[in-house]
């Protein structure tokens, strides 16, 4: 019987493998993308040699900032896919690239196959409308609107009835938690709060992919953590495709099925938590994931050994994708390893040998 080696493990990619019956096809692709601010913004994604600069050395040259540089990946259905990097990184100018908010100088961005940068005006405005939905830092609520009001108003833009509005609305409010408060005007509520009713906009036109950019920063720590739960609950219920940009690693670590890491405009790593934490791709990520603890994020995957002649193969059974942290009850009390199983096939097998060196670490 095969088992998985870590060598195997560390070269499987890291595009997540859809569920049953969902397509293969990408939700947004981005193919090469540039956005370089400057005059001569346009000759950089052309030349082999200013392409090649660091940002530094390209603003020396030629006084241009090239805030995202050859940006390639891919977002599935469903995904929660979150892009992160220090201030200045290119994260937030990335995210309005992907609906021409700011206009790339060059690449592709692929949504459902159609390359949103050949979209005419009347194109793009409809995919605003309709498709894509943004979250801002500031909430950008209407202050002379009640909550109802607010939340409905991009569908008021696009011609929807007052009956068929309403009831939307009160849909979406209930949803994200802040049934009692249509009636509400901003100035009356909480930070968080505030920022229920954009999400509850955002979500007011069904949209297939909702684009967060630090939409929880100016947050208070328990505020925050409250609106990431309040992420995943509505992820897990209405299952919309998420872009969402941040700084913080534990923030990313909550949310992401896949994590980005930028720096200068340039994407250093991506791939799951476990896969940023288990193999950093260079100091710099290295240096992020440092005080994470690894049996928070690591799986069995990562630290299941193979199968040995001698090993007797009758304890319990976990999947690969189970959180150390998870595990240590189980593999500690039982009496021999147990079997690391996917689909029917045993990958390998974790001992307290395993287990005790990753818990050891955190």
């Amino acid at each position: 019987m095969t088992t998985a080696t870590r060598d195997e493990i560390l070269e499987t990619p890291t595009t997540p493998t859809p569920a049953a019956g969902r397509s293969v096809d990408p939700v947004i692709s981005v193919q090469n993308l540039w956005k370089v601010f400057g005059g001569k913004g346009a000759d950089v994604p052309g030349s082999d040699e200013l392409s090649a600069l660091s940002r530094k050395e390209l603003k020396e040259r030629t006084g241009c900032v090239a805030a995202v540089c050859d940006l390639s990946f891919d977002v599935a259905p469903g995904e929660v896919f979150v892009v992160m990097g220090l201030s200045g990184s290119g994260k937030s100018t990335l995210v309005r690239c992907l609906t021409r908010l700011i206009e790339p100088t060059a690449g592709q961005v692929l949504f459902k196959g159609d390359d949103i940068l050949q979209a005419n005006e009347r194109s793009l405005r409809e995919l605003r409308r309709h498709s894509i939905a943004m979250v801002f830092q500031h909430f950008g609520l209407l202050p002379h609107r009640r909550v109802a009001d607010n939340v409905s108003y991009g569908l008021e833009i696009r011609g929807t009835g007052k009956k068929e509005r309403a009831q939307r609305a009160a849909e979406v409010i209930d949803l994200v938690g802040l049934s009692g408060y249509e009636n509400s005007f901003p100035d009356q509520l909480s930070g968080g709060m505030q920022q229920r009713v954009g999400l509850a906009r955002a979500l007011a036109g069904d949209p297939e992919v909702l684009l967060f950019d630090e939409p929880f920063s100016a947050l208070d720590p328990l505020i925050r953590r409250d609106m990431q739960n309040e992420v995943i609950r509505l992820h897990h219920e209405v299952g919309k495709t998420m872009v969402f940009i941040t700084h913080d690693l534990s923030e990313a670590l909550k949310l992401g099925d896949r994590i980005l890491i930028m720096r200068d405009g340039r994407l250093v790593q991506i791939g799951t938590g476990a896969d940023l934490v288990g193999a950093p791709a260079d100091d710099y990520v290295r240096d992020f994931v440092r005080e994470v603890p690894r049996s928070h994020v690591l799986t069995l995957r990562w630290i299941m050994r193979p199968v040995h002649a001698d090993d007797v193969l009758d304890g319990p059974e976990l999947g690969p994708e189970v959180v150390v942290r998870d595990a240590v009850r189980v593999v500690l009390e039982a009496e021999r390893p147990i079997k690391v199983v996917e689909g029917g096939r045993l990958l390998g097998v974790v001992g307290d040998a395993e287990i005790l060196s990753v818990v050891a670490e955190s």
